[in-house]
């Protein structure tokens, strides 16, 4: 073998390009494996292989070896031991250039092994299917990790592939250049790492839900790029989304959304695009609850209208007239197939973001007349009650919570005032503290008719917030199909701690209020709403949302 010349740029690194003589393949999953194969044995390297993927190999007709050929031991323990053995070990982690590895392993009888090909045992897609508990431990990969992570600690002399969608390039670089180069190699042993990290990860938080321990003292996190977009939250910020398997929805899947959905046409999604979807999508996915066609207008991760219809262009212009100003680019949701008319509404002023989960032929043709426009389309609406959890990054460390997935039933609500909710103050009052549990702390929404009136969000004042949402309404009255704040319904994302804040509402309009309860000052909120005619329900229950 050739004796490898270190780089200049890393003291560990080997000569631009390393020629691959023999190659160790061990994959599960079989995808591009043919071509990887036949393009090896074109360049006379020798395969070595184990069990099932030696089986395949031959059925390519590709020659192989046998790994128990190589080390002289037979698979053993129902195949949980094959390529530990120091024959492999050795032959990934000795250095070329080391005369004292080199002679170590020509002690031995081994010899070099220049590429490692190996994906790992399907844990993630086990578990995901609900195996059972021996079943699932059977799919934790010892062996592949073991190489990976030999192979790719050896990269200045060693080539490592965990991903099938690698194989062209190796392939390329095999028949362009008899070898593999340094920062191919470096960069493939990145990739390496953050596999077995990941795979690592998976079992850990398997393991940690096989306790029933949802916060283990070791937290074990792998997310995977989506995109990068140009800049964060603001220009002079970097950033970068990924998609979180494990974390946010059960067993790995992902959540339909921003996050799964196809992109139609437009810009790339800026960070504050994504944020705003992902509001506006999560809110009418929870609006499915009212058995109707639903719009969401959000802007800066609060929602400027809410409005359900008897379908989506009905929705969409009821929502809009709720703050038509605030709606002048913001974010639009569905939570029905966006049909032409619909479309053909959102298109009156600009928007930044449409997402639905489906989008009509006819739509598409009229959305494609303002290309910048992003258009998603998520193939089905997220589930509100879903399990998962919420990640905020603090100085030097990490909130991890529940996802807020409670939703208040009709029967759960508690009639504290004299005078009970008629029916369509009830209905009123459910809409309005499905959409108040998505806008920012502290959050007041007046609601008539299913259609938000008016939103106060984000305010240190509770009644601040009354009255901004009040004057949002008023602001809105002179659009021809604004809801009306009179006779309206309210909601509090969390108790009023004092009067001000149900008699501000009286004041503007409201005839009901929802709200938690649990202030110390309960029994004298509910005399002012007694003495202002107001019908009140306790939920028992907040939704802060910082």
């Amino acid at each position: 073998m050739t004796q490898a010349t270190a780089l200049n740029t890393s003291p560990n690194a080997a000569s631009a390009s390393v020629p691959i003589r023999r190659a160790l393949i061990s994959v599960s999953d079989k995808a591009g494996l043919e071509p990887l194969a036949r393009a090896l044995a074109s360049a006379d390297i020798q395969i070595l292989s184990t069990g099932g993927t030696a089986a395949a190999l031959r059925g390519f007709g590709v020659s192989v070896t046998d790994v128990a050929e190589e080390t002289g031991a037979p698979e053993m323990l129902g195949g949980r031991v094959k390529t530990l053995h120091p024959a492999i070990h050795g032959g990934l982690l000795a250095k070329r250039d080391d005369p004292e590895h080199t002679a170590a392993l020509a002690g031995q009888g081994f010899a070099p092994i220049d590429l490692v090909v190996v994906n790992l045992y399907p844990f993630e897609a086990t578990v995901a299917a609900g195996a059972a508990f021996d079943d699932a431990i059977e799919q934790i990969d010892i062996g592949g990790p073991a190489m990976i992570r030999s192979a790719a600690k050896n990269h200045a002399h060693v080539a490592v592939a965990t991903d099938p969608a690698d194989y062209p390039a190796l392939i390329e670089a095999i028949e362009g250049e008899g070898g593999v180069s340094a920062a191919m190699r470096r960069q493939l042993a990145a990739k390496a790492f953050a596999r077995t990290a990941a795979y690592d990860a998976a079992v850990s938080r398997w393991f940690a839900e096989q306790q029933d321990d949802p916060f283990p003292e070791r937290l074990s996190l792998s997310v995977e790029r989506a995109s990068l977009p140009a800049y964060g939250e603001n220009p002079h910020q970097s950033a970068g989304f990924y998609l979180m398997r494990g974390e946010g929805a059960p067993r790995g899947a992902l959540r339909p959304g921003v996050a799964t959905a196809t992109s139609l046409q437009g810009k790339p999604l800026s960070y504050n695009n994504i944020n705003d979807a992902d509001a506006a999508f999560e809110l009418v996915s929870e609006l499915e609850r009212f058995g109707r066609p639903a719009v969401a207008i959000i802007k800066h991760a609060n929602p400027c209208g809410v409005a359900l219809g008897e379908d989506l262009t009905r929705a969409y212009r009821r929502a809009r007239a709720c703050d038509p100003v605030s709606a002048f680019g913001g974010v639009v949701a569905t939570n029905r197939p966006l049909d032409g008319r619909a479309a053909a509404a959102i298109l009156e002023i600009f928007t930044e973001v449409v997402i639905a989960p489906s989008v009509t032929p006819e739509a598409r043709d009229l959305f494609a007349a303002k290309p910048k426009l992003r258009l998603l389309e998520t193939g089905g609406l997220a589930d509100p009650a879903a399990p998962g959890r919420r990640f905020v990054s603090v100085a030097g460390g990490l909130l991890v919570q529940d996802r807020d997935a409670l939703s208040v039933a009709e029967e759960a609500l508690q009639v504290v005032t004299k005078r009970a909710p008629t029916g369509a103050e009830l209905r009123d009052l459910l809409f309005a503290w499905t959409v108040a549990k998505h806008v920012k702390s502290n959050a007041i929404v007046f609601a008539q008719g299913g259609a938000t009136a008016g939103v106060g969000a984000g305010q240190m004042s509770r009644v601040d917030s009354t009255r901004i949402a009040a004057r949002k309404a008023e602001d809105a009255r002179g659009e021809a199909d604004a809801a009306r704040i009179e006779g309206s319904a309210v909601a509090s994302d969390a108790f009023f701690p004092f009067a001000d804040g149900v008699l501000a509402a009286a004041e503007a309009g409201a005839a009901a209020v929802i709200q938690p309860g649990g202030s110390i000052r309960d029994e004298e909120v509910i005399a002012a709403a007694n003495d202002a005619g107001l019908t009140m329900v306790f939920t028992g229950n907040r939704h802060f949302r910082h």
